[in-house]
C-alpha cells in the first residue's frame, strides 16, 4: 500500500491501521463473535465513532486488505506484457506472491489463525464467500478490459469464474497441507502446483478466446 504525500492522510491511514491491528489481534484471541466494537475502539484507544469512520462493518476490519488484494489483481492485468495470454498472466502472478511472502498467500501460523478465526464464525465465512464473488466479478471485468472486450463478455465471466474455483480449491489444499505438517514450503508448492494444474484445465477451457 503506498504511503499518502499529505500529513492528514498519513496520519487517518495510521489510525485505520491501528484500529486494524488491535481488532485483528482480539480476533485471534478470543474469536470474532465474542469481540465487541466497543472493545476494539478501547484497544486502539479511539472513539466508537471513529473505528465506524474506518471500517462501517466489523467484518471489515478483519478483511481490511481486501480491495488492496483486488488492486494487485487489478495492477497485474493492466501491466501485463501483451506477449503473454491474461491467464497465464495470473498464473504466473501466484508464482510471484509466493516468492514474494505475500500476506494474501501466507501459509503459515499466522495465517493458520486467519483461517481458522474464519472457520469459527458464520459471520466471517458468510463474508468470505461474499468477497470470493465480488473478486470473481472484479477479475472479469480487468480480464475483459485488457483485451479489450465488453465488461459483460461472457467469456471473461466464465474464465474469472474458473480461475477463482481454481485458486480457491488451491488456497484451502495449502493451509490443509500447512496445518498437517507445519511445514510452509510444502504448503506453498501445494498451493502453486493445484495453481498450475487448474490453469492448463482453464486454458483448455478458454481455448479459442483472447485470454488464453
Amino acid at each position: 500500500m503506498s504511503v499518502p504525500s499529505d500529513r492528514r492522510s498519513r496520519k487517518r491511514l495510521a489510525t485505520r491501521e491501528g484500529i486494524s491491528i488491535a481488532a485483528t489481534r482480539l480476533f485471534f484471541e478470543r474469536g470474532f463473535d465474542h469481540v465487541t466494537v466497543d472493545e476494539i475502539a478501547a484497544a486502539a484507544d479511539v472513539g466508537r465513532m471513529t473505528v465506524f469512520n474506518h471500517f462501517p462493518r466489523k467484518e471489515d476490519m478483519f478483511f481490511d486488505r481486501d480491495e488492496e488484494g483486488r488492486e494487485i489483481l487489478r495492477e497485474a492485468l493492466r501491466q501485463a506484457d501483451p506477449r503473454i495470454a491474461p491467464i497465464e498472466t495470473l498464473r504466473l502472478l501466484a508464482h510471484r506472491l509466493v516468492a514474494e511472502k505475500s500476506p494474501y498467500l501466507n501459509f503459515s501460523a499466522d495465517g493458520q489463525g486467519f483461517i481458522e478465526t474464519i472457520e469459527a464464525s458464520e459471520t466471517l465465512k458468510a463474508r468470505a464467500r461474499a468477497i470470493r464473488d465480488e473478486l470473481a466479478q472484479v477479475v472479469s471485468v480487468a480480464l475483459s478490459e485488457c483485451v479489450g472486450r465488453e465488461p459483460a463478455d461472457p467469456a471473461a465471466h466464465l474464465a474469472a469464474g474458473l480461475l477463482l474455483a481454481t485458486w480457491t480449491v488451491a488456497f484451502i489444499h495449502a493451509h490443509r497441507t500447512y496445518r498437517q505438517g507445519h511445514d510452509t514450503e510444502k504448503a506453498e508448492a501445494a498451493f502453486l502446483a493445484l495453481v498450475d494444474r487448474g490453469t492448463i484445465g482453464l486454458k483448455a477451457a478458454m481455448a479459442g478466446t483472447p485470454y488464453a
